[in-house]
């Protein structure tokens, strides 16, 4: 029998009732429950108010804001998307229990898995020190991180770069530590991923920073990032020929790296028993001298090559003709309007393979088209301004009583939109070669990240196991982002990686608390986020929800 509120009008005044719906037969009658009073006397008192208020608290699914002016009604909006996702692939990909076994016999005092995995999902979603993870992680729902502070963070930072007491394979400059243990775990826990470790491909990058650097693993040496003034250390990433990342290792950044290189290799080698190693870097990133040894050794490469610095290149290479192949990676679909195109092209021996990207290609000719424009209006008007600036002087012609556009230099950078050079030494086709490259591209854009982290420390970054242990987290977050992937790539979906972020980060709930009671409201799932969801099979929280 539904019942509901009514206003009858008698004579001159109306009346609020509850009514009751009852039928007999065919026919609907109301009878009245009871009359609660006058309308203009209940109103003026607030009496509506209080009476719904009073009836809401024997409802189990109804909180009720009224008029906004409770003392007792607060709220609250935190992001949930980005844990409820990379929590589940933490532990899928077992990592919590990876960690949780290690730490059986520890005696921290806090949970120092949630404070690792807390600082694995800050490096996914924002970059900083752990100060600023500190205060980031406020706006959003983590669990079983509430009561963890900045030095617990800390903590967990050294006890993942501690040496430990086994020390076979360790090199003269790199101990064993607690983070090789999880990636060794890590890798025969999942051995069915990596389907061919007969090539695995190694990359390295350079991390400066300010501060002592520990100490011994910041050093200063020869500067990729052109900062010899600073502290750095070396970073190598190894992945399996799926992109999958199987560890990282670290070096001081005085170490030559021919010094550095073959030491590191026989140490992977014994780890996890690989057959043979390809070294994928940026050419910068490649001394003279490794680069005569990787040759003599015959030592499986892909480097990226300097285009406009390397005479061989720039005007043989580039010049010669050749029909441009399109390549996909697996799983992605041939409709693509702005596909990689490659060519293979061979001199004296060296194998070389041009890439071209047309949407680059457009985007490099619209800039310099734009640089142009720019450049001859101040021609018009103050020409001797133009000289100092660098972006502007290499399309300049310079002589004693006039400034003027080099049209055969913007003729000459033509050649290079959308186009990168490799060589290499490997039996891949140029597709392949183009592919493993590439997929390097998102190991750079973590450690990219990684870098800014190292900038300004504090005192307790000064020691070699914290250091590691913040490079070590950078490498958890590129395990989940291939994870994500993965499970993305098997669902039919291919997004980018910003708007994952972003539509993860949208997803809120919003916590409303009047008088004892919560409920929690979810914002709506924008973009990305619902297909996120289902790949990774989480189910998305309820719309409403009453919390106890």
């Amino acid at each position: 029998r539904p019942m509901f509120a009514r206003v009858k009008k008698a004579g001159q005044y109306e009346y609020l009732q509850i009514v009751e719906n009852r039928r007999e037969g065919k026919r609907t009658i109301q009878r009245v429950i009871a009359t609660v009073g006058r309308m203009e006397q209940l109103q003026a008192k607030g009496e509506i108010e209080n009476l719904i208020r009073s009836l809401s608290r024997f409802s189990e699914k109804v909180l009720l804001v009224l008029s906004g002016k409770s003392d007792d009604i607060h709220a609250e909006a935190k992001k949930i998307g980005p844990a409820l996702i990379f929590d589940r692939l933490w532990k899928e990909m077992g990592i919590k229990k990876i960690l949780r076994n290690l730490l059986t016999d520890r005696k921290f005092g806090f949970d120092v898995e949630r404070a690792i995995f807390l600082t694995v999902l800050h490096r996914l979603f924002a970059s900083g020190s752990d100060r600023s993870c500190d205060k980031w992680h406020r706006d959003y729902v983590v669990n079983g991180v509430d009561g963890l502070s900045l030095h617990h963070l800390y903590r967990a930072m050294a006890f993942l770069g501690e040496e430990i007491e086994d020390q076979k394979d360790r090199t003269l400059f790199s101990p064993r530590c607690t983070k090789d243990l999880i990636e060794e775990d890590l890798f025969y826990l999942h051995q069915d991923l990596f389907s061919s470790l007969d090539v695995v491909f190694f990359d390295t990058t350079s991390i400066c920073f300010e501060g002592a650097g520990g100490e011994t693993i910041g050093q200063l040496g020869h500067s990729k990032d052109h900062r010899s003034d600073l502290n750095q250390m070396v970073v190598g990433v190894i992945l399996d020929n799926n992109g999958n990342p199987i560890c990282c290792e670290m070096w001081p950044g005085n170490t030559a790296d021919v010094n550095s290189l073959i030491p590191v290799i026989k140490r992977i080698k014994q780890r996890f028993h690989i057959r043979s190693f390809c070294i994928v870097s940026d050419r910068g990133m490649i001394s003279e001298e490794t680069m005569a040894y990787l040759e003599k050794e015959k030592i499986p490469y892909i480097l990226g090559a300097r285009m406009k610095r390397v005479k061989e290149i720039k005007e043989e290479v580039l010049s010669r003709a050749g029909r441009y192949r399109e390549v996909y990676p697996e799983g992605v679909s041939s409709k693509d309007p702005s596909p990689l195109k490659v060519k293979e092209v061979n001199i004296g021996g060296r194998r070389y393979i041009v890439c071209l990207n047309e949407r680059e290609a457009r985007k490099d000719a619209a800039d310099r088209q734009a640089i142009v424009d720019a450049l001859q209006e101040k021609l018009k008007s103050n020409p001797k301004s133009l000289v100092g600036n660098k972006g502007y002087r290499k399309y300049l012609s310079m002589d004693r009583d006039s400034v003027s556009i080099n049209q055969q230099k913007v003729h000459e950078e033509e050649r290079f939109d959308g186009k990168w050079v490799l060589k290499t030494n490997t039996k891949l086709t140029a597709e392949q070669v183009a592919l493993k490259y590439k997929e390097l591209w998102r190991v750079e854009q973590v450690f990219r990240d990684m870098k800014s982290i190292l900038d300004t420390r504090p005192i307790f970054h000064q020691r070699d196991e914290t250091i590691r242990g913040h490079v070590f987290c950078s490498f958890l977050a590129l395990v989940l982002r291939k994870e994500l992937d993965r499970s993305l790539e098997k669902a039919g979906h291919c997004f980018e990686w910003a708007d994952i972020k972003q539509d993860l980060k949208s997803l809120q709930e919003i916590i409303i608390e009047d008088n004892g009671k919560k409920l929690a409201i979810r914002s709506e799932c924008n973009g990305t986020c619902g297909k996120v969801f289902q790949a990774v099979k989480i189910a998305i929280p309820l719309t409403i929800r009453e919390l106890s």
